[in-house]
Formats: structure tokens, C-alpha cells, sequence
């Protein structure tokens, strides 16, 4: 099947996730009340190192399977170079990533194959993988499912996991169709969960109604949500609870990519994670132009940045369109060491400042 997907999607859902990760990161694990003591006036800006954003283990893992697409023509080859980006990624000796990813990553460099390497979790780390797999595969189902289950199974074989990564990137893919339609969303998902055996169908559908009934009631509607899922102090990385917390961003907000990060951060929780995994669906679908300038300028970090994201998604493009192997840029060890020492330094000193009273 020929796979027709627009750069400009390509380009700014990568871009997006960056943004929602930067801007969401000196929030992570606080929960709603102490963020709104934090930020009384709402309106957020990087805030990392003095004023200006880097990014985490979320955007550099949706860059690591961008270029493992950018180096495969199928979905075993991309499980193959996948597993080398992690395994590379880890031993740089990065700041920050989920337990279950550890225990993953930790066999696969002892010698497990990308096949048999993940852990039995529900944790989100696949779900900040999905976006970029959903506008390149989403209007394939049989491919966006080989794609999904090969990035998914890497790290989480909890099938809980498996569901929240496809429907991260069936609402993505809808994103860069310019479709919003949760008619839609319900009908696709349906078809794409038909052969999927085991736990968590049931309870992905009844969150699922929760949604559809709040979805004309805007933010307050969204906070009704997690009130009902226990989760009205913030949102934890279990995928079931991120999982209804982004459908929700994604129908009632749609285009309107500032007012979304906003909300995700607003809510608390795991705000890095859940601004970024909603900047990667809805910037699938916006113009470049429509991501706050100053949010893309605020980004001061190396090699992760919006200048290495349009390498990566211009590789990803030439690699669709010429339908074979494209090299990307190199990102060099050593150096990535050193960053994650100073990015690790950054977030400590960033965490004691959080033990003061806010500003």
C-alpha cells in the first residue's frame, strides 16, 4: 500500500511533543493545587534553566523511533534499530526514565532481542513513542498495528499498554487528517482491537463513554473526567489513566495546541509526559506557525532541539518518499554523556528550588 503523509505533520507532531516536554517538565509530580500556587496567572513558559527548556526521556525517545523508521522498511527492522537507539540511549547514562523502561532496556544490553525484552507493565512510555508511528502508519491499520505492537512490546507487553500506544496513534493520525470526529475514533478502534486478546478491552471502552459525554463541556468537562477516574490531584503514568486524560485533551480542544499543553500542565501529575504525548497528536495537525514562537526559541539543549527535529523529520519524509533506507544525523556519545550529567545537575538544583515556598 502506498503511504501518503505530509512533512509539515511529520514535522511539527515532532515538534509539538518537544514543546509539551519542556514546557511540562519543571512541573512533573506536583499536583494541580501546588502548580496553580506555582503559576497563579496560567501561563506557562520553559522554566528549567533560567527561563529557558530541555528536554527528557519523552522527546528523545519519540526522536529515537523516528530514526529507527528513517532506517527500516518494515517492521522487524524497525524492532532491530529500535532496540539499538534504546540500547545506546541508555548507556549515555540518561537523567530520568520509567521503571518498567529500565528493566527493559537493562536486558536489552545484556543480549535480549528487541522480541523479548519488555517487562509486564501498563506503564506510558510507549504511549510517547506512538504519535510519530500514528501519522506515518495511521491510515494502515495492519501496518500501524505491526508498528505499534513491535515499539510497544519492547519496553510493556501488558496488552493495556499495546491499546493506549494505538489509540495515541489512531487520535494522532486523525490529527493530521484534520479529522476530529469521535464517531470516527469509536469505529476505528473498534476495528483495530477485534483480534486483540486479553485485559483491559472492557475498561478502555468504559472510559471511553466517560468521554464521549463530556466532550461539549470544554475544561470543565475534562475535570469532571478525572474527578471521576480519582485523578483530580494529577495523572499518573499508568497508560489507563493518561490514556482517557489525552482523548479528552484531543476532542475537546483539537487545533488549539497552546490552550491544550496548558490544560495538561494545569491538571498536574506526570505533566512532562502528558504535554508532550498531546503536543505530538495535535501539532500533527497545526502549521508550524501555530506553535508559539517563543516556546520553540525557549528550547536550549543539545543534540534534542527544534533544529535536529527538522533533520529527523526531513530523513523520515525523503525515507517515505523514496521508500528506502535514509541515513540520519549522528548523535555522538560522548557529548550526550556529558549533557545527561548537566541536564541530571540542572533538575536536582530544579527540585530543591521546589521544596521553597512558590514564587
Amino acid at each position: 500500500m502506498s503511504i501518503q503523509v505530509n512533512r509539515s505533520a511529520i514535522t511539527n507532531s515532532l515538534l509539538g511533543l518537544m514543546v509539551g516536554d519542556t514546557l511540562g517538565l519543571p512541573y512533573e509530580g506536583l499536583s494541580a493545587q501546588r502548580i496553580a500556587k506555582w503559576n497563579k496567572r496560567h501561563l506557562f513558559n520553559q522554566s528549567l534553566l533560567l527561563g529557558k527548556g530541555m528536554v527528557s526521556d519523552d522527546s528523545e525517545h519519540a526522536l529515537i523511533t523516528a530514526r529507527s523508521l528513517c532506517h527500516s522498511l518494515c517492521a522487524d527492522s524497525f524492532g532491530r534499530s529500535l532496540g539499538w537507539g534504546l540500547r545506546w540511549w541508555f548507556m549515555r547514562i540518561p537523567a530520568g526514565m520509567g521503571l518498567a523502561t529500565g528493566r527493559a532496556l537493562i536486558k536489552l544490553c545484556a543480549g535480549f532481542s528487541f522480541r523479548n525484552s519488555g517487562v509486564y507493565s501498563a506503564g506510558n512510555g510507549p504511549a510517547m513513542r506512538a504519535p510519530i508511528l500514528g501519522v506515518v502508519y495511521g491510515g494502515d491499520d495492519q501496518l500501524l498495528k505491526k508498528y505499534v505492537s513491535t515499539c510497544t512490546r519492547i519496553t510493556h507487553t501488558d496488552p493495556k499498554a499495546y491499546i493506549g500506544a494505538l489509540a495515541i496513534a489512531k487520535i494522532s493520525y486523525m490529527s493530521s487528517q484534520n479529522n476530529y470526529k469521535f464517531a470516527d475514533f469509536k469505529r476505528s478502534m473498534d476495528i483495530l482491537l477485534k483480534d486483540i486478546e486479553g485485559q483491559g478491552i472492557d475498561e478502555f471502552w468504559q472510559f471511553v463513554g466517560l468521554i464521549e459525554k463530556i466532550e461539549s463541556k470544554g475544561e470543565q468537562g475534562i475535570k469532571e473526567l478525572l474527578v471521576s477516574l480519582k485523578l483530580d490531584k494529577g495523572v499518573s503514568g499508568y497508560i489507563y489513566h493518561t490514556l482517557p486524560f489525552i482523548l479528552a485533551l484531543f476532542f475537546v480542544y483539537k487545533k488549539d495546541f497552546s490552550a491544550a499543553i496548558s490544560c495538561a500542565i494545569r491538571c498536574g501529575g506526570d505533566t512532562d509526559t502528558t504535554a508532550a504525548i498531546i503536543g505530538g497528536v495535535i501539532g500533527a495537525g497545526i502549521n508550524k506557525e501555530d506553535i508559539d514562537k517563543q516556546w520553540l526559541e525557549n528550547i536550549c539543549d543539545y543534540p534534542c532541539n527544534p533544529t535536529y527535529v527538522e533533520k529527523i523529520a526531513n530523513c523520515l519524509f525523503d525515507r517515505i518518499e523514496q521508500k528506502r533506507v535514509v541515513r540520519c544525523p549522528w548523535l555522538f556519545g560522548p557529548v550526550l554523556v556529558l549533557r545527561n550529567m548537566f541536564f541530571l545537575t540542572v533538575v536536582l538544583l530544579h527540585g530543591f528550588r521546589r521544596l521553597l515556598p512558590p514564587y
